[in-house]
């Protein structure tokens, strides 16, 4: 896990939001709660039970990320992404946290877009 981190070209934000996720949005939707999000994919925590994503596969998400805006901090910007999943990690029998990677990548960096928030609520 340490080359993972080692190989990033981009810090992750940290952030816990819902995240819906499905093969097909037509279809049911299944959420998550993500973990991290960087402009190139994300980790979600998910149930492990018969909608939980395995290594392959592509799946559409869709969450949101906090935004500048200096007259309403608690502002959000959506996402519609697909993806494919890198990887599975178990965290304990009921709990996996997956690893997306997004076909297009996002437009801007979360992680720099969280610390230009941090500067205007000073």
């Amino acid at each position: 896990m340490e080359n993972n981190k080692n190989r990033r070209t981009e810090d992750r934000l940290n952030y816990q939001w819902p995240v819906l996720f499905a093969e097909d949005f037509s279809k049911s939707l299944s959420e998550g709660i993500m973990v991290d999000v960087s402009s190139g994919g994300l980790s979600f925590l998910c149930r492990a039970d018969d909608n939980c994503p395995f290594v392959g596969q592509k799946l559409e998400l869709r969450f949101s990320i906090p935004r500048v805006d200096e007259e309403d901090s608690a502002a959000m910007t959506s996402f519609t992404r697909k993806g494919q999943v890198l990887r599975i990690e178990t965290i304990k029998a009921s709990l996996r946290r997956i690893a997306i990677q997004f076909e297009k990548p996002l437009t801007l960096k979360p992680c720099e877009q969280e610390s230009i928030n941090l500067l205007i609520n000073k």
